[in-house]
């Protein structure tokens, strides 16, 4: 059962922020540093999974932070989608590429587990324990 009294105790959110990092270190290199449509839309995708996750918290409500969640999940969705296109693309090797797939993966799970607790909870307002 999580238990967190900041956005920034949430496992699912401490994850993205790695993956953040990463993708932002990764995306700063050869090729990927040049293509500016896919290396920008991937490392906002990363930094919505982190925004929704907070603000969803802050809301104060639990359908609010589930609906945020929801969100967070669908951008780890597009981080995924964009890693592959990196991939096809060359920009990542296969090590890296499984690497970051893995931890995204890792923070959808992390989201969605977070999310059916949440609803099967009964907690209804800004006390997340």
């Amino acid at each position: 059962m999580p238990s967190f009294k900041t956005f920034k105790d949430i496992k699912a959110r401490q994850q993205a922020r790695e993956l953040t990092r990463d993708i932002y270190t990764i995306s700063n290199d050869g090729s990927f540093s040049r293509n500016f449509g896919l290396r920008d839309q991937i490392r906002r995708a990363c930094v919505s999974i982190m925004a929704n996750i907070a603000e969803g918290h802050e809301r104060g409500g639990t359908g609010e932070f589930v609906q945020f969640l929801s969100m967070a999940k669908g951008s780890a969705g597009e981080v995924e989608s964009h890693l592959c296109v990196a991939f096809d693309l060359d920009y990542l090797d296969k090590s890296t590429f499984d690497r970051l797939s893995t931890a995204t993966a890792e923070t959808a799970r992390l989201i969605g587990a977070l999310m059916q607790y949440l609803r099967k909870s009964g907690i209804k307002g800004g006390k997340y324990e």
